[in-house]
């Protein structure tokens, strides 16, 4: 499921209505905002499910603030949020969109790329024990082992594009796959596929070399 050139999936309206309401942990926020840098006409999506939601905040009857005075003074007397620095940007940084060099702290110069497999290289951005986010560097042409996930996997196409059993993606597209998809990503000839990728649980590779390779994609770092 992708929004592309075929049209947004239900899926993806799910993932921006999420959005929308506020509920995205900070990992897929960062990947849905750079999504829409990348595609401006998703933005009109959004907009409508905002302006939606204000309509039924005006229908809602306002209720007293108990001890507002009090509410007030402790809120001003906070300390203001430490904003995260960012590194400035660098030639070729410019390739992640801002709200992902935000989340990143970083520019695309300063990532420090793993290598994974042969032609795939990795920054994994967070953990969260049972799946996480990363940067995935794939060589033009190269092809990605079979896998499946026990949960779902949310991906944004960054620079160059790829295809697999449902479809083409290139820059801005959203490819999410659910647990069920067996599928083997392909990356287009003639420029390197850069991603941003979001699982909420473990791959599994299936294909015939799955097993050699399963301690790499799986370790523990």
């Amino acid at each position: 499921m992708s929004i592309g050139s075929e049209g947004r999936g239900e899926a993806v309206d799910t993932l921006l209505a999420a959005y929308s309401a506020g509920s995205l942990d900070p990992s897929l926020h960062a990947l849905v905002a750079s999504h829409l840098i990348l595609r401006p006409e998703s933005r009109h999506f959004v907009a409508a499910l905002e302006d939606m939601a204000g309509m039924e905040l005006e229908s809602v009857e306002p209720a007293p603030l108990s001890d507002r005075e009090k509410r007030l003074a402790a809120i001003f007397a906070a300390e203001p949020a430490q904003r995260k620095e960012v590194a400035p940007l660098v030639a070729g940084s410019d390739i992640l969109p801002s709200p992902l060099r935000h989340y990143l702290g970083r520019g695309f110069n300063d990532i420090r790329w793993r290598t994974k497999i042969p032609g795939v290289k990795e920054f994994r951005i967070e953990d969260k024990g049972r799946g996480d986010a990363s940067l995935l560097w794939v060589r033009a042409g190269r092809r990605m082992p079979s896998h499946t996930h026990e949960g779902s996997e949310v991906t944004l196409v960054l620079q160059g594009g790829f295809s697999d059993v449902t479809g083409h993606y290139g820059r801005g597209d959203i490819a999410i796959a659910e647990a069920d998809l067996d599928h083997k990503p392909i990356a287009d000839e003639g420029k390197d596929c850069l991603c941003f990728a979001v699982t909420d649980a473990p791959l599994h590779l299936t294909g015939p070399f799955g097993r050699v390779l399963e301690h790499l994609f799986g370790e523990k770092r």
